[in-house]
């Protein structure tokens, strides 16, 4: 039989179409399909599916389903990619860059619906003390146990990241800066309630924490630099206190 270039491109496009998982035309992978179904579906009459034209179809499915498999996996790989690039080297939380994309995305939704939310930023007090005194490897045990608590205190809607060190943030969805202020308070009792316990000693902890109200008309970077101010005028209050 012979077929002419438009109709050839025609036929491919449906056997494309009838090899894509949970198509409407037949619900099946191209490997899982006969040459006579795919026939059927083109609308190839069965006196014209002779062996020449089988094989090409059948060429023709395994490549279809050769072709859609390397798009799932390369999306698989891309996927993966996207989500080690956001994530913590150590700590199963954002990392910095992903971060500051979040913190964009909430001042963009504070710009469109003027709708308020606040950032808490965190620096663990005297944090080298830990690691000198007890190692690195109790220092990366405080700062797992710092993330688990804060993870367990806030809500599913709230971003949490780790942005350098022993420094971290939160972004706290629809809180205005009063209540994200109570919110650190109470976040910071909880740690001297639960301190982390490395063999079989208490380890004292504390944290500084700054707020800054995300709203339109500020960036990421200015929202980020105006939390470490107030964490560090807290830092250096509570060390006058201390005199």
């Amino acid at each position: 039989m012979k077929v002419g270039k438009a109709d050839r491109s025609s036929r491919t496009g449906k056997i494309a179409a009838a090899a894509k998982p949970g198509s409407a035309a037949v619900p099946m992978s191209a490997a899982a399909m006969t040459s006579a179904a795919v026939a059927s579906v083109l609308g190839i009459p069965e006196e014209e599916l002779t062996p020449q034209v089988r094989d090409a179809i059948m060429t023709l499915m395994r490549e279809v389903d050769r072709l859609r498999q390397e798009i799932e996996q390369t999306r698989t790989h891309l996927d993966e990619m996207a989500r080690t690039a956001d994530q913590d080297m150590l700590l199963p939380i954002l990392n910095r860059r992903a971060f500051v994309r979040e913190i964009s995305r909430f001042i963009a939704f504070a710009e469109r619906y003027g709708v308020t939310s606040s950032l808490l930023y965190f620096d663990l007090d005297n944090f080298k003390a830990v690691n000198d005194a007890y190692g690195h490897s109790a220092g990366d045990f405080v700062l797992h146990h710092f993330t688990d608590l804060l993870s367990a205190q806030i809500r599913d809607s709230d971003v949490l990241a780790r942005i350098g060190g022993d420094e971290f943030a939160i972004i706290l969805a629809h809180v205005t800066l009063d209540l994200a202020t109570k919110k650190g308070e109470s976040l910071s009792q909880s740690l001297r309630d639960q301190p982390p316990v490395w063999n079989g000693k208490k380890i004292e902890l504390s944290f500084s924490c700054g707020v800054y109200e995300l709203h339109a008309g500020t960036n990421a970077d200015t929202a980020i630099a105006h939390a470490d101010r107030a964490m560090y005028a807290q830092k250096r209050s509570a060390a006058k206190a201390k005199l």
